[in-house]
């Protein structure tokens, strides 16, 4: 390593005027419960370190990717005894799963932490409503180039003043910040490669060909928050359906590789287990199920390999989209017939008066008959003698195929 420190830590931002790029975000902020949410590298655990100066509060930083139960537990211990009021930053708060994150309400009701998460993910889905409530959401935006080319101004400053000539052509700030596309980190880490690749001497000479001789061998094209993000999720989704069990496990490990959230791949899984398998395989959402279970419980690196058992099971079952046409198909029969009410025979009748209005008169109670099977309208009046689920001729289905022709079959000879 040619600095002390990684150099993006090095020329980290001290205070409000040096942060770049959010200035409406941050404006007159006071002492209170954040949650910091944008794309990665926009300078939200700067923000945290420069808050925390500013309230001039001791400060705690986690992240819960690495951190379970034990190291939650060993820094909530230490606020507690301390007697201070401390600032708890929590790196990446949406991989903590709803009973950890819970275990930070009665501290924050209590007053004893100043909570400050940072996410990628909409906290909406991925951060309990109890947590949201008591924090204030401030939205960071992705940084512009001018962001990033102040952002490599200051790098260069650095290292200058460690005697480090940068020498770079002529379209060096306009490829690199592009490259970058919003990341300081990605700007300032690959700037740092190309240092370290290319100084001579107290001199480092930049060309274009060796800027992009750098990238093309080091980096993955893959950006979470914007068009690729969708274009691998598209591909690893379409591999699974098309049972191609080797391009599903291709395109799950660039995902991985290249930092997606995990959850995010599992509940695509869990989707995919139910709108192109669905019953023909009734088993693949369990398995997608257990393997989000896996993973909580585990963790990364070894929770990947459950997330790549499902994957494999899924894109080598049978499959079915008639789950998935049947939701269609009854989803615009109740918007084309609207709230009809429920038959009387169907409703349950809790108290003397509903008995009297009819209320679960004449319903037939199945086990009471040969086969528990009885037929009888369950539709409301509008809506009758209509299919929706239609099962298919492969997997699992081709017995639930069976039952329901039996099942016509005897309505025929009641």
């Amino acid at each position: 390593m040619l600095f002390s420190k990684p150099l993006y830590q090095l020329i980290r931002p001290k205070n409000l005027n040096e942060f770049i790029g959010h200035d409406k975000a941050i404006k007159n902020l006071t002492p209170q419960n954040l949650i910091l949410w944008g794309p990665p590298g926009i300078g939200k655990t700067t923000l945290a370190y420069i808050l925390s100066e500013k309230w001039k509060k001791p400060f705690f930083e986690m992240s819960a990717v690495l951190s379970g139960k034990k190291e939650v537990k060993e820094i909530l211990d230490k606020v507690t005894e301390s007697g201070l009021q401390y600032i708890l930053f929590i790196d990446e708060i949406h991989a903590f799963n709803r009973t950890q994150q819970n275990v930070f309400l009665k501290h924050l009701e209590e007053g004893k932490i100043i909570l400050i998460g940072a996410t990628t993910e909409n906290p909406s889905f991925e951060v309990i409503s109890p947590l949201i409530s008591r924090c204030k959401i401030i939205k960071l935006e992705k940084l512009n180039q001018d962001n990033l080319k102040e952002i490599l101004k200051r790098a260069i400053r650095f290292c200058e003043e460690k005697n480090i000539k940068i020498v770079y052509y002529e379209d060096f700030f306009e490829d690199i910040t592009l490259f970058a596309d919003g990341d300081a980190r990605v700007l300032i880490n690959t700037f740092e490669n190309l240092i370290e690749t290319l100084k001579k001497d107290e001199i480092v000479q930049i060309t274009k060909e060796d800027f992009f001789d750098l990238i093309n061998k080091n980096y993955y094209l893959y950006d979470k928050s914007y068009e690729e993000h969708y274009n691998l999720i598209s591909a690893f989704h379409k591999s699974l359906r098309g049972s191609d069990p080797d391009a599903s496990l291709y395109w799950l490990f660039r995902m991985l590789e290249a930092g997606e959230n995990p959850r995010y791949i599992l509940r695509r899984l869990i989707v995919c287990a139910s709108e192109d398998v669905g019953n023909a395989d009734p088993n693949a959402l369990n398995i997608a199920i257990n393997a989000l279970h896996a993973f909580e419980f585990v963790g990364p690196p070894e929770g990947f390999l459950a997330i790549a058992q499902a994957t494999l099971y899924i894109a080598t079952c049978p499959k079915s989209n008639s789950v998935y046409k049947a939701t269609k198909k009854v989803k615009k029969e109740i918007k084309d017939t609207g709230s009809l009410p429920v038959p009387l025979h169907l409703r349950n009748a809790v108290t003397d008066l509903m008995k009297k209005m009819g209320y679960g008169k004449d319903y037939k109670y199945p086990h009471d008959y040969d086969y528990h099977f009885i037929p009888q309208e369950y539709f409301p009046e509008g809506v009758k003698n209509k299919k929706f689920y239609e099962p298919g001729d492969i997997g699992f289905e081709k017995e639930i195929k069976k039952r329901m022709k039996w099942w016509e079959k005897l309505k025929k000879n009641y």
